[in-house]
């Protein structure tokens, strides 16, 4: 009987060619399982998990090896399941796996979903964790004193960049970094690749408080009258400072998402790249305006733009109007709620605009303009001559 169920039970790990340069692993049952999300009889089960097909570099090939030893991790683990279902045993495996072949599943998962500036992080974060290990670490190797050690790593490493002095990772980068490694180790104990939730018992790299620079109504009125090789730039850098939108949230601006009525008038219907939230985000006729300025009148409104494609016009065009403040794109989300909260709108409701999910998030914005400290400031008056 037990031979029996053994020569019954068969997974697989197969290969399906893609139309790209790459190939999807995939395991193969046999006989079929049930599928838990659908309830329905299937034969796959689709990893998430790409190779190169010809692989040309050292990179791509360190790529395949990786790729496949985790892949072969969880088929012998889906067997050992199996088995263990059918002989009615508590499913308590634990296997091991080469933990930067997991890392790199994870980075994968960010660049097929789309979000590029999320996969660009999780892409240097894995470069570095890779520099640390030098080699193969497994997760049954894993322990808090390897954790720890590198949390001490991040936060003494220069950048990877190429610069002309070495340059140490700033801490807010090194907090990212740690936060990607524990959330790669909550994933591995998830799917009992490791014994202990070790991301549980170490503390997070804080991070520093950073200025959150703006633009007042007397620059951003200048900045109007100056030309600009690329108008869309201005006009979507102008959208962002009256709207509060993100860059991937206006780039994403279709026109079938604009309405308008007597009770709200203009306003979008947004869903947040970053939350992933579905609301009603109203304009102003102004915010409007800029829309209908645009040569488009459907699909994306502001036509397909890419983040790099804005970054140097943005800079030549604060230096011609002779802003010396360090601005980026985003400084136009944050000149937003910056001056909604100068002009008297209430931190709950600027948090409502901005997408945030948390008030708490908002009173970031409180500490640029403290409106206390202002008067504070200016209640000891004092007429001295001669000045």
């Amino acid at each position: 009987m037990t031979q029996f169920l053994q020569i019954m039970i068969k997974v697989t790990l197969r290969e399906k060619p893609l139309k790209t340069e790459k190939i999807s692993l995939y395991l193969d049952y046999y006989p079929p399982i049930i599928d838990s999300k659908t309830g329905k009889s299937t034969r796959r089960e689709f990893l998430e998990l790409y190779i190169f097909k010809n692989p040309k570099s050292q990179e791509e090939k360190k790529h395949n090896l990786t790729t496949v030893s985790f892949a072969k991790g969880i088929r012998s683990k889906r067997e050992v399941q199996l088995m263990n279902k059918e002989y009615g045993f508590k499913d308590n495996v634990h296997l091991s796996t080469n933990l930067i072949g997991f890392y790199k599943r994870i980075v994968n998962d960010y660049y097929n979903k789309g979000s590029k500036s999320n996969y660009h992080a999780w892409e240097a974060s894995l470069k570095h964790f890779s520099n640390f290990c030098s080699n193969l670490i497994m997760t049954s190797n894993l322990d808090l004193q390897f954790v720890n050690r590198y949390r001490n790593y991040l936060l003494n490493v220069n950048t990877t960049r190429n610069s002309e002095q070495p340059k140490k990772i700033t801490q807010n980068t090194a907090a990212t970094y740690f936060k990607h490694f524990l959330y790669v180790l909550k994933q591995a104990y998830k799917e009992d690749f490791i014994e202990k939730n070790l991301a549980e018992q170490v503390d997070y790299i804080k991070d520093e408080e950073t200025h959150r620079e703006y633009l007042t109504e007397e620059e951003l009125m200048h900045l109007w009258k100056t030309t600009i090789k690329n108008e869309k730039v201005k006009h979507m850098a102008f959208f962002s400072a009256i709207t509060g939108l993100r860059f991937v949230d206006i780039k994403n601006l279709d026109w079938s998402k604009i309405y308008n009525d007597k009770h709200q008038g203009y306003y979008l219907q947004l869903r947040e790249k970053k939350t992933n939230s579905v609301h009603n985000h109203p304009i102003s006729e102004t915010a409007y305006s800029i829309l209908k300025s645009q040569n488009t009148t459907k699909g994306l409104i502001f036509g397909d733009i890419e983040y790099s494609q804005i970054t140097r016009p943005l800079k030549e065009w604060l230096k011609i109007a002779n802003i010396n403040k360090k601005i980026s794109f985003h400084n136009f989300r944050h000149t937003y709620a910056t001056l909604q909260l100068a002009n008297g709108c209430d931190i709950y409701t600027v948090s409502k605009l901005l997408g945030h999910k948390n008030v708490s998030t908002t009173q970031i914005y409180t500490k640029v303009l403290d409106k206390n400290k202002i008067e504070a400031a200016n209640r000891i008056k004092l007429n001295l001559d001669g000045i």
